[in-house]
């Protein structure tokens, strides 16, 4: 009895199953083409300059000298780090153990 009941209760879900439809969906849009040049660059700008014996890379980002790379004929190289922002660089060697990393959120 318990056998027919179950049965008859599946067929009948499986009928109303069967019987209801998806809602009718419609096509997702195109999305719109990526922009073709952008306002900033994703990548800095490097200039290297020879002075001395010294070579010298600057890194700037938007027109902004943000760091200096010195690589002098004998040694390590070392950076020059202006990390405010105000035009003040300080010394930075390559083992100077971790940097904490600082973006820019925003400027006046």
């Amino acid at each position: 009895m318990r056998r027919a009941i179950i049965l008859l209760l599946s067929a009948l879900a499986l009928n109303v199953a069967a019987q209801t439809q998806p809602p009718k969906l419609e096509p997702i849009p195109e999305p719109p083409p990526p922009p073709t040049s952008l306002d900033e660059p994703l990548e800095p700008q490097v200039t290297i300059i020879r002075r001395g014996e010294d070579k010298v890379e600057e890194y700037r980002m938007n027109g902004r000298l943000y760091m200096l790379k010195v690589t002098p004929p004998y040694g390590v190289p070392y950076y020059m780090v202006d990390n405010a922002g105000d035009g003040n660089f300080m010394r930075h060697n390559l083992d100077s153990g971790i940097r904490v990393p600082m973006w820019v959120i925003g400027t006046f």
